[in-house]
């Protein structure tokens, strides 16, 4: 059957659908093949774009990595590509850690690198950590530098390197998870492989029976559809509806549920966006981690303005609308552009604005007002905030410098002479808020700083990215008086904003806490619902006004459906396990905080809860066995070692305890806590001689500590220095007079 039959059977076949629809049921998907037998031009600009190659099967059509029998080495392991026919596989290092032969199953990506998936058991699918560098033709791995070897949580076995977890809904259309906690599996499905047409135009199935006969078409046999049966957009403005389109697979976000959701749904309903956290961005709201564009954008003046993704990039080829400079001159030329008044009237595109020469690096206008920032080493990603450069508050707060990247030798002084002579009236419009993230980043928050973070979350001036990252950076340290100053913003606008202030009330009294924000229970965005369910999860029902308590039970429900979406994920069941925790569910907590350590080895949070929890309800022994096991998986960390130091001496386990401190103080020459339980625990021994150079390390990082002296004493009295135990019980008596001594120095207290 040639292309064009196949178009038509497909179109048919959807008619065919159309026509069997139930009376008011929401249409089905038909495909991006039946989308291109009317729309064409879009469907040929699609096919070539990064949407059609977000994930494509295995064929020799659509590898791009060299699989003929090539070899590549990282960290002692030796992966070899190779094929079978028109069948690619690869033998790397398995989820045990020894080699194994696995096929390739999906590439994901075309440019500038492609990576490759492989299907665990379960229907686990898992992206390599090795990918190919396309226009280097050259594998590469994607941490170089970083321990990522099987039973890591980032080995591409791993929970980090979930496909389904991780990717899918913004690699495929229609994806719904299916995700089996108790065998941890998936059954996911989905009605395309790949970002079609459908995925952001909504399912066709209603607008191809439209099409066939818009004569005859009656809308009301399907729901959530317009006059042409495509998804009916709720948003207010064009700029709105392209966020909720664009931004869930372009932003740095939270999903609330599992699976790919509706294109015409609001965002706040789907996703938690996340404010410019310090370790996202840098405190002038500049990109540093992979953020995926939406949250520099809603920073940016054009945002402010209206502009919009396709004011710039064609949505179905994903090109930009014209080539270099051309894409901004569409609109910041002497003409202006009808749509935004307000811009100024001028010729950017010259030596007179941006005083280089022209066609050179520095007159391109994205090197100068969109930084480029490299992701998965190879990835450049510019900036979509436009900022201008300012090159001495980025000195000082530590952030990238466009000048000095490329005026390699100058300083930061020259360049900012050189913008003040080009532009002498210019101000820098980020530098408050800038040096502000940046002071509480690096000192923390103290009442001046939380009065300034409150000044800036009331300043509607700001973008609502900034004013909701005060919110943040204030969180939970909030005080009643603070929250109460920043009680309007639960109203504002701004749903992120509304977001990030119901977090301010977490420790009012739970009187003041219900009186604020049972309101929220019935925000219209669900992620500002579930975030005061979250802060009232702790409060009996009752304690609240009679017809507030549907809403908090709405919202509670919704709560816990997002943290049962995210089963799957290690972070996920840390969530899980605190709300466990705040309604005291405790073998809710442990078993979440289990499955945690289970997906990723290296939270050492989640054991160290898990190892508590079982501590206060009297199970030592568990307890114990929770933090050998977490000690094993990390045998390098400090936290964990001295818990399990401290378990094993609380049992008379002494023995046991020293190999678990000898290398946590020797990890750490300034650890005091470590070197004061091993001295002790080897004089507990008779060990006398291994306690000594413990004690002497000791002695000189806190020469006046208590513990310090008495276990010298305790070293000088079990080596009959019994002059020098007095010395040091003397010492003691003069600098900790009416504290209680152990019985040794005790008695020689009392001798003249």
């Amino acid at each position: 059957m040639n292309v064009r039959l196949s178009l038509m059977f497909a179109a048919f076949l959807a008619m065919a659908s159309a026509a069997a629809a139930s009376p008011s049921e929401p249409p089905a998907y038909v495909g991006s093949q039946s989308c291109g037998t009317c729309h064409a031009a879009e469907a040929q600009a699609w096919s070539h774009s990064h949407h059609s190659w977000a994930l494509r099967e295995a064929t020799p059509q659509n590898v791009l990595g060299d699989f003929e029998d090539a070899q590549f080495e990282h960290n002692g392991v030796t992966s070899r590509f190779f094929r079978e026919d028109d069948r690619f596989f690869v033998e790397t290092d398995g989820p045990d850690g020894r080699l194994a032969r696995f096929e390739i199953k999906y590439v994901v990506g075309v440019s500038p690198l492609q990576q490759y998936l492989v299907e665990l058991d379960g229907g686990r699918l898992q992206a390599l950590d090795i990918a190919w560098d396309a226009e280097a033709k050259r594998w590469y791995h994607l941490y170089p530098n970083e321990e990522v070897s099987a039973g890591n949580g980032l080995h591409w076995t791993g929970a980090y390197k979930n496909w389904q977890a991780r990717c899918a809904v913004c690699h495929q259309s229609d994806f719904h998870k299916n995700y089996a906690p108790k065998t941890h599996g998936y059954q996911s499905t989905w009605s395309e492989l790949t970002i079609g047409c459908e995925a952001c135009h909504g399912p066709g199935q209603a607008h191809v029976a439209w099409a066939e006969d818009k004569s005859n078409f009656d809308p009301s046999a399907f729901t959530g559809i317009g006059p042409n049966g495509l998804d009916w957009p709720k948003a207010s403005s064009k700029q709105a509806s392209e966020r909720n389109m664009c931004g869930p697979c372009h932003a740095r976000r939270e999903a609330i549920g599992a699976d790919s959701t509706p294109a015409t749904a609001e965002f706040g309903d789907h996703y938690s966006l996340s404010t410019l956290d310090g370790r996202l961005y840098f405190p002038d709201g500049q990109q540093d981690a992979e953020v995926y564009i939406l949250g520099s954008f809603l920073q940016s003046k054009m945002h402010q303005k209206g502009v919009t993704c396709t004011n710039c990039h064609e949505p179905h080829s994903g090109e930009l609308e014209a080539e270099g400079n051309a894409v901004c001159t569409q609109c910041h030329n002497p003409v202006g552009r009808s749509e935004f008044p307000t811009l100024v009237r001028k010729d950017f595109d010259s030596p007179a604005h941006h005083h280089h020469s022209q066609g050179s690096a520095g007159a391109q206008c994205v090197n100068c007002h969109m930084p480029e920032r490299k992701y998965m080493l190879i990835d450049g990603r510019r900036d979509h905030f436009f900022r201008v450069p300012d090159p001495l508050l980025s000195q000082k707060i530590g952030s990238p410098d466009v000048c000095l990247a490329c005026h390699a030798g100058k300083t930061a002084e020259w360049a900012a002479m050189e913008i003040h002579r080009w532009a002498p009236d210019w101000v820098s419009k980020y530098s408050r808020y800038a040096t502000l993230f940046a002071d509480v980043r690096q000192d923390g928050l103290d009442p001046t700083r939380i009065s300034a973070l409150a000044a800036l979350a009331l300043d509607d001036r700001e973008s609502a990215m900034v004013r909701a990252t005060a919110l943040r950076e204030i969180g939970a340290q909030s005080d009643a008086g603070t929250a109460r100053s920043l009680a309007s913003l639960l109203s504002d606008d701004s749903d992120l904003v509304r977001r990030m202030a119901v977090r301010l009330w977490r420790n009012t009294s739970p009187d003041e806490r219900i009186k604020q924000l049972q309101p929220m229970l019935s925000d219209p965005v669900a992620s500002v619902r579930i975030a005061a369910a979250l802060e009232l999860s702790s409060v009996p029902p009752d304690a609240l006004d009679a017809d507030r308590r549907p809403a908090l039970e709405a919202a509670s429900n919704e709560l816990r459906a997002s943290m049962e979406a995210k089963a799957d994920f290690p972070e996920g069941q840390l969530a899980i396990g605190g709300l466990a925790m705040t309604t005291r569910n405790w073998p809710a907590a442990r078993a979440a905080f289990a499955e945690a350590v289970r997906m990723d080895p290296q939270l050492v949070e989640a054991w160290s809860t898990q190892a508590r929890i079982a501590e206060a309800q009297g199970d030592r022994a568990t307890a114990t066995d929770i933090l050998v096991a977490a000690h094993s998986k990390n045998p390098e960390n400090s936290a964990i070692a001295m818990q399990l130091a401290g378990l094993l001496l609380q049992q008379d386990r002494v023995t046991e305890a020293i190999p678990v401190l000898r290398p946590a103080a020797a990890a750490d020459p300034t650890n005091q806590e470590a070197r004061i339980n091993l001295a002790l625990a080897l004089l507990q021994t008779g060990d006398i001689a291994g306690a000594g150079p413990v004690i002497a390390e000791l002695r000189a990082l806190a020469p006046n500590r208590f513990e310090t002296l008495v276990l010298l004493g305790l070293q000088q009295v079990a080596s009959n220095d019994l002059s020098g135990a007095r010395a040091t019980v003397r010492e003691l008596m003069q600098r900790y007079p009416g504290v209680r001594l152990p019985p040794q120095l005790e008695a020689l207290s009392r001798l003249p």
